[in-house]
C-alpha cells in the first residue's frame, strides 16, 4: 500500500531559493508547493484545510508586505493548519523566541545557497512527526472525553434505574402493611391481633429503607437518624390507643448502608414492641430511643423505666421476636447486653460503623 506524498508549502518571495529547497526536498520525497507572499501562503493554507493538500510550512521572516511572524500569527488563528517550520536569514535570536512562542513548531537560519535545506528536511520531518502527536493525543482526549460522557449517562440511567426500583419495592411493602394492618383491625383473637401487628411493623421498618432510598441523593447509604424518626412515626400510628404517646428519639446522623440500616430498624421495631406490650402492666410509658457514635462504632438503646425484670412471663409468648433480634443483632456483627444498673429495661447494641471483614466472628448475643 503506497503511502501519500507529503506536500510542504513553502513561502518566500525568493524565487530562486524557492526552487532550490524544491529540488532539494523533492529528491527526499516531498512534494513543494511555493507561495511568494505572506498573503498568498495564508489563501493556500485556508484552502487546504477545507480541501486537504499541504501537510506543512516552511515560512520566511523577511517577505514585503506581512512579514513571517504576522503571517504566523495569522497561520495559529487557522483551525486544522498544519505545523510551521519558521526560516530567517537572521542570526537573531529573539525572532525564533518569538516565533516559537507564537506557536512555530522548529525554527532555523537559511542561506542563501541552499545548505540549509538537510536541516530544513530533518525540521519538517520533526514537524509531522509532532503534528501526529498532537492529533493522536487530541483524538485520546476526545475519546477519554466521549467515554466520561457514556459513562456518566450510564450511571445516571442506572441511578435512575435503582431509584424506581426503591420505589416500586418501598409501595409494594407499604401495602403489604397496610393489608396486615386491615388484618389485624378485624382480627377476633388477640393472639392473631398481635402476630399480624408485628408481622406490619416489621414490613414497615423494611419498606422505610426503600423510601429513604428513593428521595435520597445518596443510594448506597442511609441516614439512620432520619430512617429511625420515620419508623418511630410509623410505629406511633400503628399502635392501639395511647400507648405510644411518649415514645422518643434521640439519634445523631450517621450513615450506614442499606442492608444494615433494615437490621437497624428491625431491631428497634422488636425492641420498642417488646417494651409496649410488658414494661408497663397499668397503661402507658416513656420508652426512649437513643443512637450515638462512639468512635468507630454505634451505640444504639432502647430503654424503658417499667417493670423491668420484675415482668411476669407470658405464656403465649412464641420467644419469636428474641429470635429476630439475634439474628439481626448477628447480620451487624453487634454485641447485645441489658443494662443491669437501669430500674427499668435497658438493652444497648454496639456495633461497627464499616461492616465487618469477611470471616469474622459474630459477637451477638440475645438478651
Amino acid at each position: 500500500m503506497n503511502q501519500r506524498t507529503p506536500t510542504l508549502l513553502y513561502i518566500d518571495d525568493d524565487g530562486a531559493l524557492a526552487r532550490l529547497v524544491e529540488r532539494g526536498l523533492t529528491r527526499r520525497g516531498y512534494r513543494v508547493v511555493h507561495a511568494a507572499s505572506g498573503e498568498e501562503g495564508l489563501e493556500r493554507i485556508r484552502r487546504a484545510v477545507a480541501e486537504g493538500g499541504i501537510d506543512v510550512v516552511a515560512l520566511d521572516q523577511y517577505m514585503p508586505g506581512l512579514d513571517g511572524l504576522e503571517t504566523l500569527e495569522q497561520i495559529m488563528a487557522i483551525p486544522g493548519a498544519p505545523p510551521v517550520v519558521f526560516v530567517t536569514a537572521s542570526q537573531d535570536s529573539s525572532i525564533a523566541v518569538t516565533a516559537l512562542k507564537a506557536g512555530a513548531a522548529d525554527y532555523l537560519v537559511k542561506d542563501v545557497t541552499g545548505d540549509f535545506i538537510p536541516l530544513l528536511h530533518v525540521a519538517t520531518e520533526g514537524a509531522l512527526r509532532q503534528a501526529e502527536l498532537q492529533k493522536a493525543r487530541e483524538e485520546a482526549e476526545a475519546e477519554i472525553h466521549a467515554s466520561r460522557d457514556r459513562y456518566a449517562a450510564l450511571a445516571a440511567e442506572r441511578e435512575l434505574l435503582l431509584r424506581e426500583v426503591n420505589h416500586r419495592v418501598g409501595n409494594s411493602l407499604q401495602i403489604i402493611a397496610s393489608l396486615l394492618h386491615l388484618q389485624a383491625s378485624s382480627a377476633a383473637q388477640d393472639e392473631v391481633k398481635a402476630a399480624l401487628t408485628n408481622a406490619m411493623g416489621r414490613v414497615a421498618a423494611v419498606a422505610q429503607v426503600h423510601r429513604r432510598l428513593y428521595t435520597s441523593q445518596d443510594l448506597k447509604s442511609v441516614v439512620l437518624n432520619q430512617y429511625l424518626d420515620s419508623l418511630l412515626e410509623d410505629l406511633r400510628r400503628s399502635a392501639e390507643g395511647n400507648r405510644m404517646s411518649r415514645l422518643t428519639l434521640k439519634a445523631e446522623p450517621i450513615e450506614i448502608d442499606p442492608d444494615r440500616a433494615v437490621a437497624v430498624g428491625i431491631i428497634v421495631n422488636e425492641l420498642v414492641m417488646n417494651a409496649v406490650k410488658y414494661a408497663y402492666p397499668d397503661g402507658a410509658g416513656p420508652i426512649h430511643v437513643e443512637l450515638h457514635a462512639h468512635g468507630d462504632d454505634v451505640l444504639l438503646s432502647i430503654t424503658d423505666n417499667g417493670v423491668g425484670d420484675n415482668v411476669k412471663a407470658d405464656p403465649r409468648s412464641t420467644g419469636m421476636g428474641q429470635r429476630i433480634v439475634a439474628a439481626m443483632a448477628s447480620k451487624l456483627d453487634a454485641t447485645v447486653e441489658r443494662d443491669p444498673t437501669h430500674s427499668g429495661t435497658r438493652i444497648v447494641l454496639k456495633f461497627a460503623r464499616m461492616p465487618a471483614a469477611p470471616g469474622r466472628t459474630s459477637t451477638a448475643a440475645a438478651s
